[in-house]
């Protein structure tokens, strides 16, 4: 087992290799528009693929969440209308996963005259196995970002908004005064099971608790660990 985890962990690595993201649930019919220009896209690298990131976070303050295993989302208003987006595109409003979610949530009341984009993880029923084991769809917030300045929120500001709108910001795994992580030590505390369930979670996402810039990343100083087991279970 312990071999099998060490080869997944390098041959991941060397190759740059990433969790496969299957097409939107709506389908292409329901596209509505491009991707909002005004948002950045939510894609993060892996830690074995960027290790130099380490050192750019080492000794600051820092948190990491949970990764939740579902598909990605961002809601924004754009001239006065809310769009619900998919990872590629803003998807027309209909029976589908993202309009489900973002009524459910009160999304359009929640942004209505705010220059804020949320971005967040759908899990539950139907949604990549939903190894969360949810009874219903729901959106964890795992980004805050302002479309005025251009500017990521903190996690702070990030829980505080989640808990003035009623909406569930992504787990905390840990969190620290200090960065002193290694590759392996962040690919071990990848490793666990999503809350009240024996299913391996998908991994972690690690972020300095005030934004900073990455030189290396050429943007925001964010990165993920993927944990080996469930890696392995994805391939059993």
């Amino acid at each position: 087992m312990h071999r099998a985890l060490a080869s997944i962990a390098r041959i991941t690595g060397l190759l740059g290799v990433t969790k496969y993201e299957p097409p939107a649930p709506s389908g292409m019919g329901d596209w509505r528009a491009a991707f909002p220009s005004l948002v950045p896209k939510t894609d993060e690298l892996r830690v074995q693929a960027v290790p130099q990131v380490l050192e750019e976070l080492r000794g600051h303050p820092f948190i990491a969440t949970v990764k939740m295993d579902g598909t990605s989302s961002t809601f924004v208003m754009v001239d006065g209308a809310l769009h619900a987006c998919g990872r590629n595109h803003s998807i027309a409003e209909g029976e589908n996963l993202y309009w489900y979610v973002a009524k459910k949530h009160r999304l359009a009341e929640v942004l209505a005259g705010s220059s804020l984009a949320i971005q967040g993880e759908i899990v539950g029923p139907g949604v990549q196995k939903n190894p969360v084991g949810l009874k219903d769809k729901s959106l964890f917030v795992f980004n805050l970002y302002d479309t005025r300045t251009g500017e990521h929120l903190g996690d702070d500001e990030l829980r505080k908004f989640c808990a003035q709108h009623a909406l569930q910001p992504v787990p905390l795994a840990f969190e620290g005064e200090r960065f002193d992580e290694t590759v392996d030590s962040l690919l071990a505390k990848a490793e666990g099971t999503y809350a009240g369930t024996t299913n391996q979670r998908e991994g972690i996402v690690i972020r300095p608790t005030t934004p900073r810039r990455s030189a290396v990343l050429g943007g925001r100083l964010s990165f993920k660990a993927i944990s080996n087991r469930y890696l392995l279970d994805e391939r059993d």
